[in-house]
C-alpha cells in the first residue's frame, strides 16, 4: 500500500539522517520533510511513485538498505505477513471457511479506513471530493450511550418481579408452583412474605409430594415429585428418600438426558425471576456457569428468553442479563406507561411558546452567525415557503444580523439545495409568479426523506422562450447564465423571464440562492450607478442553472423524514403536520415513531391538550417542562404568515390567516392577539390606544437583512 510505505519510508530516511530534520538551526516543517523524502524516494525507488497503469512491466524493487528496511517494516510491523500466509494456506486447504456478506454499511474496521483523516494520506484529493465520502455509515455510539438507549425503568422491573412471584394460599397451590417453576430454594421460601410457606412444604414432604434436595454450602432445593427424574438425571444421583415411593407413572415417564433436563428446569425457573444473569442461576442451581449459559442460549434460539442489559443500575455492563420474553414485554409496557404519566399535557398556547423558543424566534433565544443558520436550515429542512419570504421573513427572524452570503455558501458547498419540489398533481399547471412560488430548502443528504413530486408529475404550460432554454439545458447540462445567453441569442430580459418561468414550474434550480434572489429584485435595482453604490444581485453571479432531477421512483426514507419532523417541531402529531406538503401518509409515520419509541429514541404520550397520538424528543420534553414552570411576562412574538409556525386555526383557536407575503401575526404568550392582513391591523381584543400602538409597531416590524432592505423594502414590507 503506497501510503503505508511512504510513512515508514519517511521515518527510516529521517532515522538514517538521509532526510534532515533540522536545517540552519531550525526545525524543518513536516511538509518540507515529506517533500524531501519523496525526492529521495524518486531517486532510489522511482517505480514506487510511478502509476501502475503506465508501467510496462512489473515493479522493480532495488536492493537498497532503506528500501529493504521499509518493506520489512511494512510486512512485519504494520502487517503480519507470516500469519497472513498461514491463513491463506488454511483457506486453501478448507480448514477456514470464508463467508461473504453484502452489507448496507461498512464494518467498524472498513469504516475507519474509508473515513480516515487527511493525515492518513489515503489520497491527495480534498475531503469533500473523495469517493469514500459517498459510503453511508451509521453514527457509532459510545458503549455507555448505547446502553442508555431503551433503558428500562427500575420501578417497572420491580413491579413485574412482584407480579411474577406467586401468591400461595394453601399447600396445593405451593405444589403447583414447584411443578411449574422446577424448584424453590430454602432461602426463597423463608424470605417469602407468607410465613406459612415453610409449613406448607413440611406438610407436602410428609405426604410424599415434595423432596428437599440438599447441596453444599447450605443450599437446599425443594422439588416436586414430578420433577425428581429431571433432578436425578441432572445431578447424576438419587434424591428420593427411602421412605418415599415414587409412582410408576412418573418413573415410566420418558427419560431425558442431562442437557434436556437442564433446559426444562431453567425454562420454568426464569419465568419466576424476571431479569437475571447466568451467574445468579448457576449459584442457585450449584452448576457451572458455562452449562447454564449454554442452556440459556438454547432457550434464546427457541424464542423463550431475550438477552440484553435491562437493569438501569447494579448489573455489570459486561455481564449479560436474561429475561423471559413475556415478562420483558410487560416491563417495557410499564416503563412506557410511567414515562407517559410523567408528562401532563400543556395547552396550545404553551405549545406555541415552546415552538417559538425551539425555533429561536424570541429575543432571548435568537442566535447569530453561519453556524446558527446551519441549525435553522436543519430544522426547516423540506419546508416550502413563498420565494420572497425566505430572506425577508423566515431566516432573518431566527438569525441575528442574517447575511445573504451565508445561505449562498451553504448552497455552493452542496449542502443545501433549493427548488419548487412540491406540486399538486394535475394534467395542466399554470406557472405562478416567482415571488409567491413555493420554494423548498432541503439538505442534499436528506432529499430521499421526502416523496417529492418534480416536473414530471405535472404538465406545465411553458412559453416558447422557456421551452427553448429548457432544451439547451437538456442537451448541454448545467449552464451559466452567460452560456444560456450566448446559445439562445435572446435578450437578457427574455432569458431571465424564461428562467423565472422554469423555476416557477418546478423544473429549474441554481447552484446558489443568489439566482433566485436575482429574480426577486426589481429591474431598477439591478444596475449599478454613481448614486447606487449598494451591493447588486445579478444573474451573472448566480452560478450554474440546472434541471431538477426527477426521483419519483425512488423509495422514501420515512425514518429520516420522521427525524427531521421531530427536529422541526419537537413534538409531532397529526394536527401539527397539516401545513406540511409532500409527507408520507400518517399511518407510515406513526408506525416508524412507535418503533423509535420501542428503541427509546423518542417519548410517546400526550404532550399537548386535545390531539391524538403524540411523540416527542427527550430534549423537547425537558424544554416543555421548563417553560411550564416559568411564568412568561407577556412575551410578544411577531411572525410572518408564511412562516412554518403559522398554526393559527390549526393548533390555536381563531380564523386561519393566508400564507401570503406581507401578512403577519402577533402572539402574546403563545396566543394570537393581532394580525396584519390586507394592509389592515386587526386585534382579537381591542386594547387601549397606547398598547395598540406598541403592539402594532411590533406586529409590522420585520428583520430584513441590511443588504436586502434597500431592494426588498418596497416589495415585501407591509
Amino acid at each position: 500500500d503506497a501510503p503505508m510505505f511512504q510513512v515508514r519510508w519517511r521515518w527510516n530516511a529521517s532515522t538514517a539522517l538521509a532526510v534532515l530534520r533540522r536545517r540552519g538551526g531550525e526545525r524543518l516543517a513536516p511538509q518540507i520533510q515529506r517533500s524531501d523524502a519523496e525526492d529521495l524516494l524518486a531517486q532510489i525507488f522511482p517505480d514506487q511513485l510511478a502509476c501502475l497503469e503506465n508501467m510496462p512491466s512489473d515493479r522493480q524493487v532495488p536492493n537498497h538498505p532503506l528500501v529493504n528496511q521499509t518493506i520489512h517494516d511494512c510486512l512485519h510491523q504494520a502487517m503480519d505477513i507470516d500469519k497472513l500466509e498461514s491463513l491463506f494456506t488454511k483457506i486453501q486447504k478448507g480448514e477456514v471457511e470464508v463467508s461473504v456478506r453484502d452489507l448496507q454499511e461498512p464494518s467498524p474496521l472498513s469504516e475507519s479506513i474509508l473515513n480516515a483523516r487527511p493525515y492518513a494520506f489515503l489520497d491527495g484529493a480534498p475531503l469533500e471530493e473523495r469517493r469514500v465520502q459517498a459510503v453511508r455509515t451509521r453514527r457509532w455510539l459510545e458503549p455507555q450511550d448505547a446502553r442508555n438507549i431503551g433503558k428500562l425503568e427500575k420501578g417497572a422491573i420491580e413491579a413485574v418481579k412482584q407480579e411474577a412471584w406467586p401468591v400461595v394460599n394453601d399447600a396445593d397451590e405451593l405444589y403447583d408452583v414447584l411443578v411449574m417453576h422446577g424448584f424453590l430454594t430454602n432461602e426463597e421460601c423463608l424470605q417469602s412474605e407468607d410465613k406459612a410457606w415453610h409449613a406448607f412444604l413440611i406438610s407436602l414432604e410428609t405426604h410424599g409430594q415434595v423432596v428437599s434436595h440438599e447441596l453444599k454450602d447450605g443450599l437446599t432445593h425443594w422439588v416436586a415429585i414430578e420433577r425428581i427424574t429431571q433432578f436425578e438425571v441432572l445431578y447424576d444421583k438419587s434424591i428420593t428418600p427411602e421412605s418415599m415411593k415414587v409412582p410408576d407413572t412418573i418413573r415410566e415417564f420418558p427419560s431425558e438426558n442431562a442437557e434436556e433436563a437442564l433446559i426444562d428446569l431453567i425454562r420454568g425457573r426464569i419465568s419466576l425471576l424476571g431479569p437475571t444473569t447466568a451467574s445468579q442461576i448457576a449459584r442457585d442451581m450449584n452448576l457451572p456457569e458455562k452449562r447454564v449459559d449454554w442452556a440459556l442460549h438454547s432457550l434464546e434460539s427457541e424464542g423463550v428468553v431475550i438477552k440484553g442489559h435491562f437493569s438501569p443500575e447494579g448489573a455489570d455492563f459486561h455481564e449479560m442479563e436474561w429475561c423471559e420474553r413475556r415478562l420483558l414485554a410487560r416491563i417495557h409496557k410499564y416503563t412506557l406507561d410511567k414515562l407517559r404519566r410523567e408528562i401532563k399535557p400543556v395547552s396550545s398556547a404553551d405549545f406555541m411558546r415552546f415552538l417559538f423558543n425551539w425555533h429561536n424566534l424570541t429575543e432571548s433565544t435568537r442566535k447569530e452567525g453561519p453556524e446558527a443558520l446551519n441549525e435553522v436550515l436543519d430544522k426547516l429542512d423540506g419546508c416550502s415557503c413563498p420565494a420572497v419570504s425566505w430572506e425577508s421573513d423566515v431566516l432573518p427572524a431566527r438569525v441575528k444580523d442574517y447575511d445573504t452570503i451565508w445561505l449562498d455558501t451553504y448552497c455552493l458547498s452542496g449542502k443545501t439545495i433549493w427548488g419548487r419540489y412540491l406540486r399538486a398533481q394535475s394534467t395542466k399547471a399554470t406557472n405562478t409568479p416567482i415571488r409567491t412560488t413555493p420554494i423548498t430548502l432541503t439538505n442534499r443528504n436528506t432529499i430521499r426523506s421526502w416523496p417529492l413530486r418534480t416536473s414530471e408529475s405535472v404538465t406545465p404550460v411553458l412559453s416558447q422562450t422557456a421551452r427553448k432554454v429548457l432544451e439547451y439545458l437538456k442537451v448541454d447540462g448545467a449552464l451559466f447564465y452567460q452560456d444560456i445567453l450566448s446559445r439562445s441569442k435572446m435578450l437578457k430580459t427574455e432569458v431571465e423571464g424564461a428562467i423565472a418561468e422554469l423555476v416557477a414550474a418546478g423544473i429549474l434550480t441554481c447552484d446558489s440562492f443568489a439566482g433566485l434572489r436575482a429574480l426577486l429584485i426589481p429591474e431598477s435595482h439591478k444596475v449599478r450607478t454613481r448614486r447606487n453604490r449598494k451591493p447588486v444581485f445579478r444573474m451573472e453571479l448566480a452560478g450554474r442553472w440546472s434541471i431538477i432531477e426527477s426521483r419519483i421512483e425512488e423509495e422514501t426514507d420515512i425514518e429520516q423524514c420522521v427525524k427531521i419532523l421531530l427536529k422541526r417541531y419537537g413534538v409531532v402529531f397529526k394536527r401539527v403536520l397539516m401545513r406540511e406538503n409532500g409527507l408520507p401518509p400518517w399511518r407510515d409515520l406513526v408506525r416508524v415513531m412507535r418503533r423509535m419509541e420501542d428503541r427509546g429514541e423518542v417519548r410517546g404520550g400526550r404532550f399537548v391538550d386535545g390531539w391524538g397520538e403524540q411523540y416527542a424528543l427527550p430534549e423537547a420534553v425537558a424544554v416543555i417542562r421548563s417553560l411550564k414552570r416559568k411564568q412568561s411576562p407577556d412575551v410578544l412574538v411577531s411572525i410572518s404568515a408564511c412562516d412554518p409556525l403559522n398554526l393559527v386555526g390549526i393548533i390555536t383557536p381563531g380564523k386561519r390567516i393566508p400564507a401570503v407575503p406581507g401578512n403577519r401575526i402577533l402572539f402574546r404568550d403563545g396566543e394570537p392577539v393581532a394580525r396584519f392582513e390586507g394592509k389592515t391591523v386587526q386585534f382579537e381584543k381591542k386594547p387601549d390606544s397606547e398598547t395598540a400602538w406598541e403592539m402594532q409597531k411590533i406586529l409590522v416590524q420585520k428583520r430584513v437583512p441590511p443588504k436586502l432592505r434597500e431592494y426588498l423594502g418596497n416589495v415585501t414590507h407591509p
